[in-house]
């Protein structure tokens, strides 16, 4: 009886999470998925009827696939880019700095403090042609007399890294505090070399983080389009440019609705095979 009322207890508190995944989940991809089906030759004015018109599906992929494709370069590039520099990071963090460990979380998260749109216009700025950074590029023979960073791919690249570094170094270092120093002691008394301790040891344990936060650095970098928009041109578009261009520009819901069903589908699929393969089940 007892851990009846105990389970009866669980679902319950599952409710206000059920119900919020209904509410702007499950309801908006339901519409989502309505309006993908709608009749093209429709408009704002006189409406879009529903024709089931599969062929959506089709004509958006041949009128963005080029956008589908850079989204998940660039998503994918930003991701081991970000890897590269979160995991020493939160390993730093959650195992060297000591004293020091709140103070260089506060500076993980204090951009998120700012505006999303704030952040990337800064990044306008620190990339401008006119900029130090691109300056002192020129001056060490990086970029030649007229070359740029500001509305090429690497801009691109460089936004959605520093927009999302947060999200992948926070789970990494959730996993790697965890970590039990002995371990790594007895993986040395054992004479393996600090490459192999990592590759056997730490590496392994802290895989649920570096799932999750690959995952959480990926998904939103693929949908993104404010950096493209302020950091790109109109070359290095990614589909959530096309996406938005087709709801408020263009006035196609359903082109729209059908490169977010098509783009929603693509991740699913990628997050299980990815999560299937890296042997962490537990993170969805």
């Amino acid at each position: 009886m007892v851990r009846g009322l105990a389970d009866e207890g669980v679902d319950l508190l599952l409710l206000p999470g059920g119900a919020w995944l209904i509410l702007f989940f499950v309801v908006p991809a339901f519409q989502l998925g309505a309006t993908s089906l709608y009749d093209p030759s429709g408009s704002v004015t006189t409406g879009y009827a529903m024709t089931w018109e599969f062929g959506n599906y089709p004509d958006a992929i041949a009128y963005a696939g080029p956008q589908i494709l850079r989204s998940f370069a660039y998503a994918a590039i930003a991701t081991v880019i970000g890897i590269v520099i979160g995991y020493p990071l939160a390993y730093a963090i959650a195992q060297k700095a000591g004293r020091w460990k709140n103070l260089l979380l506060i500076c993980v998260v204090a951009p998120m403090f700012t505006s999303f749109l704030v952040r990337t216009l800064a990044w306008k700025t620190i990339l401008s042609d006119n900029g130090a950074l691109v300056g002192f590029l020129r001056d060490i023979g990086v970029l030649s007399a007229d070359g740029r960073l500001l509305a090429t791919p690497v801009a691109v690249v460089l936004g959605l890294t520093y927009n999302f570094l947060p999200f992948l170094v926070l789970p990494l270092y959730a996993s790697l505090e965890r970590l039990d120093t002995r371990l790594l002691e007895a993986s040395g008394d054992l004479y393996a070399s600090p490459t192999r301790t990592f590759l056997k040891v730490t590496l392994p344990l802290s895989m649920p983080g570096l799932v999750a936060g690959t995952l959480l650095f990926f998904i939103p970098a693929v949908g993104d389009y404010i950096n493209a928009a302020l950091l790109g041109n109109t070359n290095t578009n990614m589909v959530g440019n096309v996406v938005n261009s087709a709801f408020l520009s263009r006035q196609q819901p359903p082109q729209g609705a059908a490169l977010s069903f098509l783009l929603m589908a693509i991740i699913l699929v990628i997050v299980f095979t990815y999560v299937r393969r890296s042997g962490t089940d537990e993170v969805v």
